[in-house]
């Protein structure tokens, strides 16, 4: 009997007891390889020496101090290493819990920027469909997936959403990429011509799409397309990298291989690595000026924002990222990985697609190879693969619903940034089996 209300009603987890490197082991002393970093969070695994002392010595100074009446030296620490890191015009931090509150907090910032600036007009906000921006309500309503939103669409903002840059699925047969990025791009242009461009706040989009998508990467320039006609328009650009930022692709931030810079940046998983709760919106200077300049304040708070022993957390994290030289790591352990699946699934006859970048990779699963036509999704294949998957002492990510919110399965891997070639021979051999025994149990 428990008394939490988990995820899945009617199945209990297992108990984690404890955690070290790559691994997590349940209360019977199995061993689980975490390749998913749980949901991307886990960047350093687990354990790791140097945060678990960072955070003794927070909790040995002070574990809390409300934002409302005191700032904090770690908390300015960790805002000077954002900002020092952060790309070109982003230079103000703001603290918070998650990658749902930081949404939250970018929506609120963009709309009070044109408030501020005398243009209150603009009320709009274009997402993509099948993103994933969080599961507060105004992060539910900005994300695309309709099987998530469905039951709670009554209380959802209106928002409004394009295609999203989904080459596998959308690109034509014989279209370049160069040709494919720019029509892709062109709807947002449609959207905000459609609905009026005097009205419209901001473009909000994953760099990677993670969650509902599986590690899906824009193509050719598409971001600079997307770009220059927010800069057209005089729409802001929030870019969310919740789950696809702070290294996880092999540079701190996946805008920095797209060559641009958005006006309010989110971040939050791999900001702390799982060791406390953390995530941030990085702001332009253009947005800091006009609350300066206006009201004086952002309208907005919550009692845990810039908390001392999060920010120690995600200070800590950043700099094992950067003194153990790690992004390098991701890069060269990425391209492994990418080898590794490619020659066990590439050419699985119900394996359609093989994306991602750095340490952040996705497999989408097919019924038929040549057609791309997928399972049907009341065998929950998804589901299969988690189950066999643990059973192999293995978690990844899987999720259905990848193509409309309801068709489509994809397993998503985002493993520690610690593993080595031998780690990534592991994971892909039992993900292997695990694919197979899901495939076979589905027929």
């Amino acid at each position: 009997m428990t008394h939490i209300l988990h995820r899945a009603i009617h199945w209990t987890p297992p108990v984690a007891v404890r955690g070290q490197g790559i691994e997590l082991f349940d209360a019977s002393g199995k061993s689980y390889i975490d390749a998913s970093g749980g949901a991307a969070v886990s960047c350093l695994g687990h354990g790791h020496p140097h945060v678990i002392a960072a955070l003794h010595a927070q909790l040995d100074r002070m574990a809390y101090a409300h934002t409302g009446f005191f700032t904090t030296d770690v908390a300015e620490q960790l805002a000077d290493r954002l900002v020092e890191d952060a790309p070109l015009g982003l230079d103000h931090v703001y603290l918070v819990s998650g990658g749902s509150e930081a949404i939250e907090a970018a929506l609120k910032m963009a709309r009070q920027y044109f408030v501020e600036k005398g243009e209150p007009r603009r009320r709009h906000i274009i997402a993509r469909r099948q993103s994933y921006h969080g599961n507060t309500l105004g992060a539910l309503a900005t994300g695309g997936n309709e099987w998530r939103r469905a039951q709670f669409q009554p209380l959802l903002i209106e928002t409004h959403h394009i295609d999203p840059c989904y080459a596998y699925r959308f690109q034509d047969a014989g279209e370049g990429d160069e040709a494919y990025a720019a029509r892709a791009a062109r709807q947002l242009e449609d959207k905000i011509l459609e609905l009026g461009a005097d009205e419209v706040i901001a473009f909000v989009a994953e760099p990677v799409v993670g969650a509902t998508l599986g590690a899906v990467p824009p193509v050719a320039d598409y971001f600079k397309h997307v770009r220059a006609i927010c800069d057209r328009y005089g729409v802001l650009l929030i870019l969310d990298e919740v789950m696809c930022g702070m290294g996880r692709t092999g540079t701190l931030h996946a805008c920095e291989q797209d060559g641009i810079a958005p006006d309010l940046l989110t971040i939050a998983k791999g900001l702390g690595g799982g060791y406390q709760p953390i995530g941030a919106v990085l702001l332009s200077r253009q947005i800091f000026d006009a609350f300066a300049i206006g009201s004086g304040f952002f309208q907005h708070g919550h009692t845990y924002m810039g908390h001392p022993m999060a920010a120690a957390a995600g200070l800590a994290v950043q700099e094992v990222i950067r003194g153990d030289n790690l992004l390098e790591n991701v890069r060269a352990m990425g391209a492994v990985l990418d080898q590794r699946l490619r020659q066990r699934f590439g050419n699985h006859h119900h394996v359609g697609d093989i994306r991602g970048r750095g340490l952040f990779r996705g497999v989408e699963l097919v019924l038929d190879r040549a057609t791309r036509e997928p399972f049907d999704p009341n065998l929950k294949l998804n589901a299969r693969v988690k189950r066999e998957a643990m059973a192999r002492g293995l978690m990844v990510y899987p999720m259905g619903g990848t193509i409309d919110g309801v068709r489509g399965d994809h397993v998503l891997l985002a493993p520690p940034f610690i593993v080595d070639a031998g780690d990534t021979d592991r994971i892909v051999e039992r993900l292997g089996e695990a694919v197979d025994a899901a495939v076979a149990s589905a027929f």
